[in-house]
Formats: C-alpha cells, structure tokens, sequence
C-alpha cells in the first residue's frame, strides 16, 4: 500500500538529515517502517494474500540491509532511528 502525500512528507521532514534530504538512510527507514506497519492491518482481514506478503517480505529485509549499513557507518544514527522508530525492543 502507497502512503498519503501527506504522511509520506510529514515523516520526512520529521527524519530529514538536510534541507532537502529524502533519501538518507534515516529517511528510507522511517518510510519502510510505516509501509510495514500499514500492512499489518491488510493481512489480519486478507489471510490469504500471499503476493502482498512477499511484497512484506521484500520490505522486511531491506529495512533490515539499511540497518545494518547505518549501524556499521554511524552507530549513534543507529541508535537514533531505532529509538524514535521503536524497533528493537
């Protein structure tokens, strides 16, 4: 599911590093994040929506590649993101 051009700008300029930043790693995170947790809701009403959930899947993972590049280059951005985002528990 695509976000609103509302939500998609409001969480970018919330986790924006620059002026005119949209695609940092802080900032794709955060946009996976929401797509994720958007999907959530779709599969308790479609069980059987296997397409969907390996489009989840893709997501998944690459959230996942973005973590870990951002926790090798910048641990403290790491720590940042995964606090605001509410990730690990």
């Amino acid at each position: 599911m695509a976000l609103a051009k509302t939500k998609k700008k409001e969480i970018i300029s919330k986790h924006k590093v620059t002026k005119s930043d949209t695609g940092s790693d802080e900032v794709q995170i955060a946009l996976l994040t929401e797509r994720i947790n958007g999907l959530s809701g779709h599969f308790e009403k479609n069980v059987k929506d296997h397409h969907s959930r390996y489009g989840l899947i893709k997501m998944v993972s690459r959230r996942k590649k973005l973590l870990k590049h951002l926790n090798r280059e910048a641990p403290e951005k790491y720590q940042k993101i995964i606090a605001t985002l509410d990730l690990r528990k």
